[in-house]
């Protein structure tokens, strides 16, 4: 988070990048202010920081959780193998469902509630996009052992659906994977996480890998994978997605 002071029409602003701008300001006779005696200046100055310094705390209290990320973590050889096969698997997506009808009941209604939330001009606003999309979080969610309906929780909370998604530490794309992995279990390219189904798949192999690092408790797992472990606000971000947008009944 990049925090800058800038005089606007003898007022300050605080601004804080990629979260939000706040006025606090302070409305000042600059003229007069300098023409203060000494001792005044020194006291003025400390009434001036008040405001920014309770807008700081603020921002630093309320920011949200998702602009945190995976941290590197050395593994095993075992492990990072497993992976890497996981990451290289170039099986054609499908959905997983007994019965096909039930398949397209899904993708039907997925696809609806996903057309409601999605950011203006994103390239998921086309039916035809949406759908290939939704095929493919369901094959990747499932071929990682992990529920589709979550993954849609998790992109909810970390990039809001935008493809091209960057945060203030460098994760990317719908699933917010930072670049480490792409050398530590991909084939180094980190251009790849802007591809749809790339970052898909290093997201679920990615939550995967943490559950079970963390012996299938999903709270842990969660924030492990938002670089928030021990704290509780990230899982309950994305239970609470889970439940108002995601919950799915066969």
């Amino acid at each position: 988070m990049i925090i800058g002071l800038k005089a606007m029409n003898g007022r300050h602003w605080l601004a804080a990048s990629n979260i939000l701008t706040l006025p606090c300001a302070m409305p000042l006779a600059w003229r007069d202010f300098f023409a203060l005696p000494r001792f005044t200046h020194s006291f003025a100055h400390s009434l001036l920081a008040i405001p920014f310094t309770l807008c700081f705390i603020f921002l630093l209290i309320f920011s949200t959780p998702a602009t945190a990320a995976q941290q590197y973590e050395k593994m095993s050889d075992s492990v990072r193998s497993s992976l890497q096969q996981q990451i290289n698997d170039s099986s054609p997506p499908r959905l997983f469902f007994d019965r096909p009808a039930e398949g397209r009941r899904w993708l039907d209604e997925m696809s609806r509630r996903l057309a409601k939330i999605l950011p203006q001009q994103s390239v998921l606003q086309e039916e035809s996009a949406r759908r290939k999309f939704l095929i493919a979080v369901h094959y990747e969610a499932t071929r990682a052992g992990l529920d589709a309906q979550l993954m849609l929780a998790v992109m909810h909370v970390e990039s809001a659906f935008r493809k091209y998604a960057i945060s203030s530490a460098s994760a990317r794309g719908l699933m917010q994977v930072m670049p480490f992995w792409t050398k530590e279990i991909g084939d180094g390219d980190v251009r790849k996480l802007f591809k749809l189904r790339a970052n898909l798949r290093y997201g679920a192999v990615i939550l995967r890998h943490y559950l079970d690092k963390e012996n299938g408790d999903l709270n842990r797992a969660l924030g492990r994978y938002n670089g928030s472990l021990g704290r509780s606000t990230y899982p309950n971000l994305v239970h609470a997605k889970l439940k108002k947008y995601w919950t799915w009944r066969s």
